[in-house]
């Protein structure tokens, strides 16, 4: 087993990938103690069963440029596949700006070709590579050095067996027509909108009770410093102050140090003079917003009347698609999705793109009583009205 630490021969391996049809990666990276991931350790191997796979170490090199690697991944001719790309992907871009094209996702092309919802690897390695995979160095410490040679061969064997499981998903999606499904869910994972935070939004992630203006413009100036000081120090939330001291800093509204002080909730690091005093900064802003300017909840969203029965009978005619199509039920719509066309919202995922193909239409369709549903043994049919 070979591992890069050079620029140099980075770019060697890398142009002789370029030479294949596909090459297969994987990342090890930590995320614990930082806001953005830390890389540790990339793999990647070359088609055939005898194809040379690789460890390429940027922390053993540290003065390894990353830029023949990106370089592959721009050179369209040869495809990139991951397994559960997004964590890896969110590296690659927040690191270089960049990302693999054209990328296979073996985890959703899984879900397509009917292996339910987020799918392990170990289950397709099991299932379609008919290997088994040693799980004991799954939970360790990817940025100690020296690697130990267990470490090595469990890494390896992420882009190894992988190469069987894209040859077995590729061929499956030509046969079952379903390449542009997966395709188009790539088209999220490659979209820098997924992994791009916006500190005016972060509020939006907190979940609140009340639909106070004041409150949420104190949740939102408070969320607002806390996510622009994580990424600027590159820690986590939690470590500036976790959502309930939040919330109960927007309640209590300190104005002081001393005031500050008594919160029951803020852990002692938000206590530190660079984040009290940003703290106090948000209140006022949250105190001083304009009501113009103060967030507001999707009141029409939230009052939106959900009929039960018809959710109810969405939740069949999902069961009956997904199984006919051999496709995981939750990749086409997520229960909440169901109850919001149900409750007439027609701006879901689920009723666009290659969803509306295999679902949306026939809900619809069911929600205005166009359609029925009806059962013989075993098998829901539409019928139509």
């Amino acid at each position: 087993m070979r591992t890069i630490t050079t620029t140099e021969d980075l770019a060697q391996i890398c142009e002789a990938a370029k030479a294949q049809p596909f090459v297969t990666l994987d990342t090890e990276f930590l995320r614990e103690r930082t806001y953005w991931s830390k890389l540790c350790l990339i793999q990647m191997a070359l088609p055939g069963a005898d194809g040379e796979a690789v460890l390429i170490d940027p922390i053993a090199g540290a003065d390894m440029s990353m830029e023949p690697l990106y370089d592959l991944f721009r050179h369209e001719a040869t495809v990139k596949v991951f397994h559960a790309a997004r964590q890896d992907l969110e590296i690659f871009f927040v690191e270089g700006g960049v990302f693999p094209k054209p990328l296979f996702d073996t985890q959703v092309a899984a879900m397509v070709c009917g292996f339910g919802e987020q799918v392990g690897y170990e289950t397709l390695v099991k299932k379609i590579a008919k290997a088994n995979l040693d799980k004991t160095s799954r939970f360790t410490d990817w940025s100690r050095r020296p690697l130990s040679e267990a470490q090595q061969d469990y890494a390896l064997a992420d882009v190894t067996h992988l190469r069987v499981i894209y040859e077995w998903l590729s061929a499956q999606l030509a046969k079952n027509g379903r390449a542009d499904w997966v395709a188009e869910e790539l088209g999220i994972l490659t979209d820098p909108a997924t992994y791009t935070v916006n500190p005016d939004e972060a509020w939006q992630r907190i979940k609140t009770r009340t639909s106070s203006g004041r409150f949420l413009a104190m949740v939102k100036a408070l969320a607002r410093f806390r996510e622009t000081y994580a990424q600027a120090q590159n820690v986590p939330r939690s470590r500036v102050m976790k959502d309930d001291a939040l919330l109960e800093l927007a309640s209590t509204r300190p104005t002081s140090v001393e005031e500050l002080g008594r919160s029951r909730l803020l852990l002692r690091e938000g206590r530190k003079p660079e984040i009290a005093d940003g703290i106090l900064v948000a209140i006022k802003e949250g105190l001083e917003m304009r009501p113009e300017d103060m967030p507001k909840i999707d009141v029409a969203r939230d009052q939106m009347q959900v009929n039960p029965a018809l959710a109810d009978l969405l939740r069949v005619l999902l069961k009956a698609k997904s199984e006919s199509l051999g496709v995981a039920p939750r990749l086409i719509a997520s229960s909440a999705d169901l109850d919001l066309i149900a409750a007439g919202d027609r701006s879901v995922p689920a009723l666009s793109g290659w969803r509306h193909e295999a679902f949306g239409d026939d809900a619809v369709r069911l929600c205005k009583g166009e359609i029925a549903l009806s059962a013989k043994g075993s098998e829901v049919r539409v019928v139509r009205l």
